[in-house]
């Protein structure tokens, strides 16, 4: 191994050294304490630290970076306290997630590092919005994720490294190549020579170095590093190494050939690098006992801190607020004019509005731009705001979302338009796993609003039809809104816009130019969570949302007879309980109506919650009109039998018989 110090000072090699040893010893002490059964899990990064810890040194402390489960150096090169660590792999208070999450699945902006989430892969689109927002602010800086060589087969990867490509982010995209994924054998996950070969096909430059080395590591991140904060672009970097753990301490190694443990020992990033300090007459052999017995006693000061602290006291309230970030509705005064709009201008004034008010909000997705979106709601923007704030984005729906969040993370706001909300299963896991659980974990805001073109009625068929609310409505962390008339669908974006929380906006493309109605001008608000009587009644109410809405009122408009009071939802997630249950003690009987799929489908859960807490003033059961439990059909008369307003009339004549 052959060791460049090139400019670097004693003085600096030898704080290169310390920071080396420190995680070695750390790594060292854990794997004691496994032993001992006084710690539950660990992921050994032993033989890989040149790699963490030659990286972190050569990026400003600024630059975010994000690590993975063995990059343990990139956390204490960083100055983070051995205790403050301790507490987040014990799952104690003083923990980063408070022990809602363990090992390095945690942020911090005071330090700058985004951990990952067991999926892995996501965490590479997370770095391109980081990066993204950089580049928007004009700050010279770079951004460093990690990846394993395992990940790189993940659809993640393609999407992160072509969206960077593409839009010439700042990003060094790391690969620890260690020669397993878990157990798997490289020639078995890919057939290129290596890994860094696959930047070419993005049109991205790709290197290769020894990563053991722990200078050819920092010298190489230096120059990369500085030379893409001045001329902004993405690099793949592969640093080949070796762990000499398993995956983790239960996998064991015996799927490794033991050749390779005798090869990668000879190759050990702190014993060569000790020696060539030695040689070079930097480092003094009497040194290293001192150094080590100095770092054991910190060790053993912060364990004996750390395991002495109390067991964290469960609090039912605090871990229900902490899903969210506290949000105080804006006051505001509704404009004394109003303006008629169909229900598709109504969505583009709200938009057109928070982009002028946020100038840090920027709105991404496919045709977008010039193409004003498939349904032509984000025309003339691109003129207005330029294509910086008004992004066309690759098809890549997961890339797309991480790129969202990193935006958030690095201090802006996104929107990102699927456009057909059937395309969200592609960026699933992002909005289900990162979105929905940051703040939670970390206290991290994640301020994106995903718009959602849902809904039937266009005879669109099975992957352009659906109504898909149910899939997130369970999902703590979301908030999930769903507007069935103009004036609420402007007045609900401009609320979701305004809030630091993730939000689903579900937007129902039959109602697109079906609907008008009278819009306030200017800004204007709806309160996430709060229902509204479109309708007052006396013999039943009629609960729903979206298009099901405009169902009821035809409903009711064709029988006046009956009083039954309509209430539009509106927000499902939070659900206004209080005026729904209102509403079914006054007039004893209730509808659960929407387009929503029978079983399983929002409603419900809304004939649980009345089941549960209005049981005794119920004068018949709990009736639910919903669609068929099949995909949706093309044909027209399909679609009309699947729809449950097919159902309606039928559904409501029980109801008010019995």
């Amino acid at each position: 191994m052959i060791f460049e110090r090139k400019n670097l000072s004693n003085n600096q090699l030898l704080d290169f050294y310390k920071k080396l040893l420190w995680p070695r010893l750390i790594e060292e002490k854990m794997l004691v304490l496994l032993r001992q059964g006084l710690i539950g899990k660990w992921f050994a990064g032993i033989g890989q630290e040149a790699i963490t810890v030659g990286s972190s040194l050569a990026m400003n402390p600024d630059e975010y970076i994000l690590p993975m489960h063995r990059n343990l150096g990139v956390f204490t090169t960083r100055d983070i306290p051995l205790s403050r660590l301790l507490a987040q792999w014990q799952g104690k208070a003083s923990g980063f997630t408070k022990g809602r999450d363990r090992s390095f699945h945690f942020g911090t902006q005071e330090y700058k590092i985004l951990g990952m989430i067991s999926h892995l892969g996501p965490q590479l689109a997370l770095a391109d919005g980081i990066a993204l927002a950089d580049k928007l602010s004009k700050r010279k800086c770079a951004t460093l994720v990690f990846t394993g060589d395992g990940a790189t087969s993940e659809g993640d990867f393609h999407e992160a490294l072509n969206i960077a490509a593409v839009w010439d982010l700042p990003v060094i995209f790391l690969i620890e190549n260690n020669g397993y994924g878990l157990s798997t054998p490289n020639n078995e996950q890919y057939r290129c020579n290596y890994l860094s070969d696959k930047a070419f096909g993005y049109g991205m430059e790709g290197r290769r170095i020894e990563g053991n080395n722990i200078l050819e590591v920092y010298h190489t991140i230096q120059e990369l590093a500085n030379s893409i904060r001045h001329n902004p672009r993405p690099v793949l970097l592969e640093c080949t190494t070796f762990r000499m753990r398993g995956h983790e301490e239960a996998s064991g190694v015996k799927y490794v050939p033991p050749h390779l443990f005798e090869e990668w020992r000879l190759k050990d990033p702190l014993i060569n690098f000790e020696n060539y300090l030695l040689k070079e007459e930097v480092l003094r052999p009497e040194w290293i006992p001192r150094m080590r017995q100095d770092y054991t006693d910190l060790m053993d000061a912060e364990i004996e801190k750390v395991f002495s602290e109390a067991d964290i006291i469960p609090n039912a309230e605090i871990e229900l607020a902490d899903m969210y970030k506290a949000y105080s509705f804006p006051k505001f005064e509704p404009s004394l004019t109003q303006t008629k709009k169909r229900y598709i201008d109504a969505i583009s004034d709200g938009l057109l509005l928070g982009m002028r008010k946020y100038n840090n909000l920027v709105i991404m997705g496919q045709d977008i731009a010039e193409y004003g979106g498939v349904f032509k709601i984000t025309q003339g923007f691109v003129e207005e705001f330029g294509k910086e704030r008004v992004r066309n984005t690759p098809i890549c729906e997961s890339g797309v979302v991480g790129a969202a969040m990193g935006l958030a993370v690095n201090g802006y706001k996104a929107v990102m338009e699927m456009q057909f909300g059937d395309f969200v299963t592609c960026g699933f896991n992002q909005i289900i796993n990162n979105l929905a659980k940051t703040h939670y974990r970390w206290g991290q805001a994640v301020d994106v609003v995903i718009r959602m073109p849902a809904g039937a009625g266009t005879g669109a068929g099975p992957f352009h039809s659906q109504t898909n609310e149910a899939w997130f409505t369970k999902t703590p962390g979301l908030k999930v809104v769903y507007p069935a008339f103009p004036d609420d669908a402007k007045g609900l974006l401009m609320a979701a816009l305004d809030d630091p929380n993730p939000v689903l906006y579900f937007e129902h493309k039959y109602l697109y130019r079906n609907t008008s109605g009278e819009v306030p001008d200017g800004d204007y608000y709806v309160e996430i969570g709060k229902a509204k009587i479109v309708q007052a009644g006396e013999s039943a109410t009629i609960v729903s949302y979206g298009l099901g809405v405009h169902w009821a009122l035809e409903y009711t408009a064709n029988h006046p007879e009956q009083s039954i009071e309509v209430i539009d939802l509106r927000s499902l997630q939070p659900w206004d309980k209080e005026t729904v249950e209102a509403s079914v003690i006054k007039t004893g009987r209730v509808l659960i109506l929407h387009e929503d799929t029978l079983n399983n489908g929002f409603g419900s859960e809304i004939a649980a919650h009345l089941a549960e807490h209005c049981f005794l003033n119920l004068d018949a059961p709990i009736l639910r009109c919903a669609s068929m439990d099949t995909a949706i059909p093309m044909n027209k008369a399909l679609e009309d039998q699947f729809l449950a307003k097919a159902r309606l009339e039928e559904t409501m004549k029980k109801l008010l018989a019995y």
